[in-house]
């Protein structure tokens, strides 16, 4: 498939992971990918993978809790192509700490992360989005709708993403598509440390019987971005083996 053949797709957080698989997905079906990470070594080794695969890449460093990093990513991706057709906002990160352990530092930082990153990003890609017709595909996460033991911040953040995803679709109806991906259990640097046991545990709670692999994610990505979902905005497509749905504790 080229279904973003002539494209250009902008992605945060994109050296590792859901964000690492969904830029070689995009790319292997014609994109132009601008990889960007807080981390600039690794968004350049993920440009580096996509060019020896014959892609078509570019890297570059993004905090994406900076809006003047924002305002650069945009202006690259414009010098480059002069178009942004999808832009994936990948930032987040979970901690652990029930809400009366955590201090405020711990409680914003996971807010800035996840949720105002989402702010700053669309906010700054807005005008280049609609001038193209494009679509945003936010990653949030089943957290933001059930309930998991200490993890306050990152579910707010996460809740307030589906909300915002609504709102956007509405205020930009017809000239931007915005969705959200909600991962479950997907087996990512967070899991590095997970024990055979915690893997087992998680594994007999997904119906389909395996935890997620970051290209799974990256397949739900590339649809909603692509012309396949054009009658698709304001929705949160949750992609979890069945974990959310399953009545099994």
């Amino acid at each position: 498939m080229n279904r973003f053949e002539g494209r250009t797709a902008l992605l945060s957080a994109a050296a590792s992971g859901i964000g690492r698989a969904t830029a070689h997905r995009l790319a292997s079906e014609g994109a132009a990918v601008l990889v960007t990470d807080v981390d600039p070594d690794g968004a350049r080794r993920v440009a580096e993978e996509i060019g020896a695969k014959g892609g078509h890449a570019r890297h570059r460093e993004l905090d994406a809790t900076d809006p003047a990093h924002w305002a650069e990513a945009v202006a690259d991706a414009e010098a480059w192509t002069g178009r942004i057709d999808v832009l994936h906002l990948n930032a987040g990160h979970n901690f652990p700490g029930a809400i009366h352990e955590l201090d405020d530092d711990s409680w914003h930082s996971q807010l800035r992360l996840a949720l105002d990153s989402v702010f700053f990003g669309v906010r700054a890609a807005v005008p280049r989005l609609r001038a193209c017709g494009g679509a945003v595909v936010i990653t949030s996460s089943v957290h933001a709708t059930i309930g998991f033991s200490g993890f306050p911040a990152y579910a707010a953040a996460k809740g307030g993403i589906g909300a915002l995803v609504r709102q956007l679709a509405v205020e930009y109806a017809g000239q931007i598509r915005f969705n959200a991906v909600l991962p479950g259990a997907v087996v990512t640097a967070h899991w590095a440390g997970a024990s055979l046991e915690y893997r087992a545990q998680t594994v007999s709670r997904t119906p389909v019987g395996r935890l997620g692999e970051p290209e799974d994610i990256a397949s739900a990505v590339a649809f909603l971005a692509s012309d396949d979902a054009s009658f698709i905005t304001g929705q949160n497509l949750t992609v979890d083996g069945g974990r959310s749905i399953s009545s099994h504790e």
